[in-house]
């Protein structure tokens, strides 16, 4: 059992680091996230310091990953994803996968007392795309100001500058995935008959 044990823990550095780099961030900006010295953290990811779960927890926190990725645990074979909601600044966003890095699924409800705030516009890299469930967005791209009602979609470079928010006093739900730069959701396939 100690030697299993060991094997685990050697493993777990070496996916942190993984897991940071996928993610884009540095040590400074996980330390930040998390309350994690930059030492510990460093420490962590080359194996010099072993994994407790007062560290764990806010790294999977930041990751947005179950605790039982962080330290490898061997898959249940069940594909359902179970997802933990989580709210930013009012707006509950409900993770659809699971692995960083790589296109990125959300479930996002903005609620009804949203709907008076005034936009920010922010850009960053990557790439959007947005697919309205219920009630109707408003989505500011650049100099755009949209309206989108349910069933209806926008995709955009994220570079752009970007604001979501309620068109009126209802509730909107939407999904979002995003994606990095580059790195588009829209896949074409063609049927070839054999």
């Amino acid at each position: 059992m100690t030697e299993e044990f060991d094997t685990v823990l050697a493993a777990v550095g070496p996916r942190l680091r993984e897991l940071r780099r996928r993610s884009g961030f540095t040590l400074t900006t996980l330390s930040e996230r998390t309350g994690i010295p930059i030492s510990t953290l460093s420490r962590l990811e080359s194996g010099q310091r072993k994994p407790g779960l007062e560290l764990l927890f806010p790294l999977a926190r930041a990751y947005r990953v179950p605790l039982d990725e962080l330290v490898g645990a061997p898959a249940s074979g069940d594909p359902r994803v179970f997802p933990r909601p989580f709210t930013r600044e009012g707006m509950t966003v409900i993770p659809l996968t699971r692995k960083p890095g790589g296109l990125q699924a959300f479930k996002q409800i903005l609620p009804a007392e949203r709907h008076d705030r005034e936009p920010d516009p922010r850009s960053h890299e990557g790439y959007h795309w947005l697919y309205v469930l219920n009630g109707r967005l408003r989505v500011i791209l650049g100099d755009q100001d949209l309206i989108l009602s349910s069933g209806e979609v926008a995709e955009f470079d994220t570079h752009l500058p970007h604001w979501f928010g309620n068109a009126d006093p209802s509730p909107v739900e939407f999904l979002s995935i995003l994606g990095p730069q580059g790195e588009r959701f829209h896949i074409r396939a063609r049927y070839r008959p054999t």
